[in-house]
């Protein structure tokens, strides 16, 4: 899976709502049709097939539905991606350089987009009750289409539903798990975190409307 549609496939997918109903598709619908905005802080880990560690990153991000989102890595070193609705912004400091791409083609098909969107998620999920961890309810999502980068998504809820935890396993194996702190679903005022203007000097390369 690549780091572009991890980030999209972590960050869009956090949408809250009273997760009352044990029924997953109640539940995830809920989840979809919640609140307007959330921001965290997270801690990523990427597992193996035989579960080593291959990389392992921290940060915070914030949230805006529709579409909407800024996730910013801060540890080990920075990378920022801010989508404003229409376009994806890409930017690493180290390169000193900008990607960016049509938000639309890099979300479609993605659980980003049908999170974000609120589509109707068992169209193409099937959708499992995956019992419960603690105070947690987990959720599993199991993509119907033979053609994507990854088999399985399991989401943690708790506290009326706010999403704690999310992992992600490939097609290849491999798991990315993303925990979070520090939720919250206040209203986010400053709407210029969801713009990016790219620094002076930086590098900026257009990607083709290709979704990779």
């Amino acid at each position: 899976m690549t780091l572009l549609r991890t980030l999209i496939l972590v960050v869009v997918t956090f949408v809250a709502r009273p997760a009352a109903a044990a029924d997953p598709q109640q539940l995830l619908q809920q989840f979809v049709d919640g609140v307007r905005s959330l921001s965290a802080q997270f801690e990523q880990v990427q597992y193996d097939e035989r579960g080593a560690v291959l990389d392992r990153r921290s940060g915070d991000f914030a949230l805006s539905r529709p579409g909407r989102f800024r996730w910013n890595y801060t540890q080990p070193y920075q990378q920022l991606m801010v989508c404003d609705g229409e376009q994806i912004w890409n930017y690493e400091p180290d390169l000193d350089q900008v990607t960016v791409r049509p938000a639309g083609r890099v979300l479609q098909d993605t659980p980003a987009a049908l999170l974000a969107q609120g589509s109707q998620l068992s169209e193409r999920f099937l959708l499992e009750d995956g019992g419960r961890d603690k105070d947690a309810q987990i959720v599993r999502l199991k993509p119907k289409a033979a053609d994507t980068d990854f088999s399985l998504i399991e989401l943690w809820l708790k506290d009326r539903g706010v999403p704690q935890r999310i992992r992600f396993h490939d097609a290849l194996g491999g798991t990315t798990d993303v925990q979070f702190t520090a939720v919250s679903t206040a209203a986010i005022k400053d709407t210029s975190r969801f713009t990016f203007t790219p620094p002076a000097g930086a590098e900026v390369v257009k990607l083709e409307d290709s979704g990779g």
